[in-house]
């Protein structure tokens, strides 16, 4: 962005809400220009913005999103067409999303109750041209000319200062959602004109919303259309347009939860049916081959808990985790039946009926969870999943010294990096290279790529996305690497290529740390309750842990938390609230709101059970706390 502000006579402002991951000193330290706004809390959308634009003094005023990436060229173009339409009031440019591909939120129409009956039950989608059923995202309108339009959107939303001098800011009673909405509204009812523009072009990472599918998106969302309405439309209008709006939400709420709990549990039904089936037809033939005859009873209560046992050793090793790995269910399905056997050589005689049915039982386990996974990998991809086990295969495209910097930022991650193809982007002038950026759609096919990497130290904005939006292979992923940064933004997979992200690390907040925390929890408790007569010697409160002990076995709590007390809820990852937090063994005197925030971060960013089991040690007598 900011080689693009370069000949322009420009100042730039960045409104900081209250975030926790250093980039406020990150600023302070390469980027002392720009002007800083650091809020002490989440101030939302609408008032961290208005922030800056209060004290702005340019003529043209640019609302950016975080998760963009502009053409280098992009602010000349749309300040020179802005000069050249002295009517406009607002501007927006064509948006692509982490794939390259077209964001109809670009260019929208106003949500009227009519327009917006057809989006929300999905009538647009069935027409997409049709200048009556998609007047949301105006379908029937070129996507490649400039049009005149009603509402832009707020992650890249350009206007002149006049005219919100005249119609005023952002509303501060829309937080988050609506807000870009009702501006450009107010933009065109002041006598101005709102413009889509796309003779250049930006990623937007997040497209139209973080999580579309979520709860939490479906409520905040429609609820604002609720608002925009009360504002803008007659009472009788706004009436129907709220009851549209709360059919919407409860239809939407209720396909999302309906959506998330079948998606999340159709595999381990499949594991479970097909075990409990294979243990039948496994007893069925061992019985007539040994002319054996099993207690009915038994063998249910003995199936069943088998295929548990299975299924929860799978779900711990991470099997049930996106993307399917079919290698991934080896180890956990043989430490399940390692427990199954000891476990069985406990059982009174009685109770143990054959050895051989909980061998062969595993044997087929083995089978039955390896090819859910290889089905399930093909249906959700375009191969058959065992890639992954080898990791996964990169095209990087730029210099050698940029390519080789961004091999050793992927490799200190938790990605498992397989085959890496280095893509030059000019004349081919490299051994190792496979060919040139030209190239790069042919190269992904040949080497089954699966994630591109733009050097843009080397490659300019216009090529990444020229490249991005020509590339037929819709499953790559796409992703830049700042120049001298320590990540890298893009894409997170296949199936979310719409959020920003930062490579990934150890976080707290993947679901395989999770469970590991959930079950060092479940232990530690039942140690603790173990020993808790010999407590009260060390623990201060012994009471007060007896109750710490109850509450973390029922997931009330957690041993180990996080230290909230200069950040709000929703400026860390979701964690239950901790017995103790990660500043508990650093002397009150020491805690600093900057030293606790560093290990709050260093905790969220990289999750070890042993970093749990030395904040414990070192703060024994703080677990009555």
């Amino acid at each position: 962005m900011f080689s693009g502000i370069r000949d322009i006579d420009a100042e730039v402002f960045v409104v900081d809400n209250n975030s926790v991951d250093g980039s406020v000193e990150m600023l302070k330290e390469k980027f002392p220009w720009v002007k800083l706004i650091a809020n002490t809390d989440n101030k939302g959308f609408s008032r961290a913005n208005n922030q800056a634009m209060k004290i702005a003094v340019g003529e043209f005023i640019l609302l950016l999103n975080p998760d963009t990436v502009v053409e280098e060229d992009t602010f000349t173009k749309v300040i020179s067409f802005m000069e050249q339409h002295p009517e406009a009031g607002g501007l927006g440019v064509k948006m692509v999303d982490g794939k390259g591909r077209f964001l109809p939120e670009s260019k929208r129409g106003l949500p009227t109750p009519e327009t917006s009956f057809y989006k929300i039950f999905g009538i647009s989608r069935i027409f997409p041209s049709s200048k009556r059923f998609n007047k949301y995202h105006l379908g029937y309108l070129d996507k490649d000319k400039v049009h005149e339009i009603e509402i832009l959107s707020g992650a890249f939303m350009l206007m002149r200062k006049l005219a919100l001098d005249k119609v005023g800011l952002l509303d501060e009673a829309f937080f988050m959602y609506g807000e870009d909405i009702d501006l450009s509204w107010r933009i065109v009812q002041g006598g101005w004109k709102n413009y889509y523009f796309p003779h250049t072009r930006i990623i937007h990472y997040k497209g139209e919303s973080t999580k579309k599918g979520s709860l939490n998106y479906v409520f905040v969302f429609y609820n604002a259309m609720v608002i925009f309405a009360k504002k803008h439309f007659s009472e009788k209008n706004a009436r129907l347009f709220s009851f549209f709006i709360n059919m919407a939400i409860w239809i939407r709420a209720g396909l999302a939860v309906s959506n998330r709990f079948l998606r999340s549990i159709i595999l381990p039904l499949a594991d479970f049916a097909a075990t409990m089936g294979g243990l039948y037809l496994i007893k069925f033939f061992y019985a007539e081959s040994q002319k054996k005859i099993y207690d009915p009873v038994l063998l249910q209560t003995a199936f069943i808990s088998y295929t548990l046992v299975w299924c929860f050793s799978v779900w711990l090793g991470g099997g049930y985790d996106k993307p399917l790995r079919p290698l991934k269910v080896v180890r956990p399905l043989l430490l399940g039946s390692a427990v199954l056997a000891i476990a069985y050589s406990f059982l009174p005689e009685s109770l143990r009926f054959s050895r051989a049915i909980l061998l062969l039982g595993a044997l087929l386990a083995m089978a039955v969870f390896f090819l859910n996974r290889f089905i399930g990998s093909i249906l959700i991809s375009r191969n058959s999943g065992l890639e992954s086990e080898q990791g996964k295969r990169f095209a990087i495209v730029g210099s050698e010294a940029e390519i080789l910097r961004v091999l050793t930022i992927l490799r200190q991650t938790n990605y498992h990096v397989g085959f890496v193809a280095h893509v030059s982007e000019g004349v081919q002038n490299r051994d190792n290279c496979v060919g040139t950026r030209e190239q790069l759609d042919e190269i992904i096919r040949v080497h089954n790529i699966d994630s591109v990497i733009f050097c843009a130290k080397d490659v300019s904005s216009v090529d990444i996305i020229s490249s991005m939006s020509g590339i037929e292979v819709q499953e790559v992923e796409f992703k830049i690497a700042p120049p001298e940064a320590l990540y890298i933004i893009g894409s997170n997979s296949i199936e979310t290529s719409t959020d920003v992200f930062i490579l990934d690390v150890n976080s707290v907040s993947l679901s395989r740390n999770k469970r590991v925390k959930r079950l060092i929890d479940i232990l530690l408790s039942l140690v603790f309750l173990i020993s808790w007569p010999i407590s009260v010697a060390i623990v201060k409160s012994p009471l007060f842990f007896l109750r710490n002990i109850a509450e973390v076995s029922i997931g009330r709590k957690t041993w180990v938390g996080f230290n909230r007390q200069f950040v709000k809820q929703n400026d860390l990852p979701n964690l239950k609230n901790g017995v103790l937090h990660t500043s508990s063994y650093v002397p009150q005197a020491a805690r600093s709101r900057d030293h606790i925030q560093k290990l709050n971060i260093l905790y969220a960013r990289d999750y070890r059970v042993m970093n749990d089991l030395f904040i414990i040690w070192k703060s024994l007598p703080q677990l009555g706390s």
